[in-house]
């Protein structure tokens, strides 16, 4: 497919006409937000409003400044700068597993009149790529009244996401700029001390799962000097890329995909970018097969690393919301620690938090959550903090209590072990 003869410049390009008061809009996530078209519909959005923008992970600050009065955001969590969107009481949150939404748009479940998509152009007679993110843009574009394409050229085209024949264009944009990059977090003391605890779990062979973020970039950095590692994900960043490129990371022993690192989106630098295009080695699929349930089940060891904003004494986890304040999501968090916690090659479902926030002054092992079980006492495996690591597998409370009290920061030791003596679950064991 060439669509240069319908391609528009940019600066040609308008919403009006397209859009009606009321319409559900869904874009691209994370880096494969198409930057042109989202900025110029925050620019032109008051002629069109009101209209509600489905977001996934948000990683550019499109939308922190002033937006169009009567236009409203959805999500399936407060994910990268969509928290400033909650913050100011714009963002409906739609607390569902990651892979559940694609077939929410599948069904028509979730509402997609027009959506925004971000492509790489074809080569050599091969159709366009989705390129840094195969997600649930492809299934709302199958039910959209309007699909509008932004081709840039600096996005790469990755194997696995080569647009699907069946998903009509109804407009291309040329791009005015450069897909969304996010240069590799610099490690503090706390993240390589956390990563250091994980390298000494994760054993070589193991498949690899995680999120974004400073703290699965650092336990990656960890584990260069294994071996036979594979990875199966719904990121793939440059500390991943490093792996591979180090010989650590081979895809020999996963069980799936020999050869290959799966992964939903690719997030990270302008070298990655650079790195992933047309490379066999890294395939970009949907989420109907990076989440799905049967298909994490045949990964070999299976190691699932993913961050939380607080852990109770009793083992429950939450991602998704602190101090009344939403800060997370449950995303693909659940599909991968269930499958990793049941996996029947050694897998692990590892939880990875610093002992404090707030420059220390408070403590996220604690009591009583502040906000939603994510992850029940019942799925926990092990959790993770600068100060050690505490397995929960099997654990009865009270081995719980002590084991996270033994990882939390040593000023509030005291203070939980004296709190969960007075707790409901302390109480019965002490007494």
């Amino acid at each position: 497919m060439t669509p240069a003869a319908r391609l528009c410049p940019a600066d040609a390009f308008s919403f009006h006409g397209l859009l009606a008061a009321g319409d559900h809009i869904v874009c691209g996530q994370a880096a494969a937000e198409p930057l042109t078209l989202t900025r110029k519909l925050v620019a032109q959005g008051a002629a069109v409003a009101p209209v509600t923008l489905f977001l996934g992970a948000t990683l550019s600050p499109t939308f922190d400044g002033g937006v169009p009065a009567g236009m409203r955001f959805f999500s399936y969590g407060t994910l990268g700068h969509n928290a400033s969107l909650a913050d100011r009481g714009l963002l409906e949150i739609l607390p569902e597993r990651y892979s559940r939404i694609a077939p929410l748009f599948r069904a028509g479940t979730l509402p997609a009149d027009v959506v925004l998509l971000q492509l790489a152009p074809g080569r050599g007679g091969r159709r366009p790529s989705l390129g840094l993110a195969h997600d649930y843009c492809v299934d709302a574009a199958r039910r959209a009244r309007c699909v509008v394409a932004e081709l840039n050229a600096g996005v790469p085209w990755t194997h696995g996401a080569e647009l699907p024949p069946d998903v009509r264009i109804d407009h291309w944009v040329q791009a005015d700029t450069g897909p969304v990059v996010l240069l590799p977090p610099a490690a503090g003391a706390v993240d390589v001390a956390i990563g250091k605890h994980v390298a000494g779990i994760v054993p070589d062979g193991a498949t690899l799962q995680a999120g974004i973020g400073s703290l699965p970039d650092a336990v990656f950095r960890q584990l260069r000097g294994h071996r036979h590692l594979g990875l199966h994900s719904g990121v793939f960043g440059d500390a991943a890329a490093l792996l591979m490129q180090a010989g650590a990371l081979t895809n020999t022993r996963k069980g799936i995909d020999a050869g290959t690192s799966v992964t939903n989106t690719v997030v990270g630098s302008t070298d990655l970018y650079r790195w992933v295009d047309d490379n066999p080695g890294v395939q970009v699929r949907p989420g109907n097969y990076t989440h799905a349930a049967e298909v994490i089940a045949r990964i070999h060891c299976l190691y699932a690393i993913n961050g939380a904003l607080q852990v109770d004494l009793t083992g429950q986890v939450n991602s998704e919301a602190v101090g009344g304040r939403q800060r997370g999501g449950i995303g693909g968090l659940l599909d991968f620690c269930h499958a990793a916690r049941q996996s029947d090659s050694g897998g692990r479902a590892i939880t990875v938090l610093p002992a404090t926030a707030h420059g220390g002054r408070q403590s996220r092992i604690v009591v009583d959550l502040d906000g939603p079980a994510t992850v029940g006492r019942g799925d926990v495996d092990v959790v993770v903090t600068e100060f050690g690591v505490a397995d929960l597998r099997h654990a009865t409370l009270e081995q719980r209590a002590e084991r996270l009290i033994a990882i939390a920061a040593p000023a509030f030791r005291e203070t939980l072990r004296h709190a969960w003596r007075k707790s409901t679950w302390g109480y019965r064991a002490w007494h």
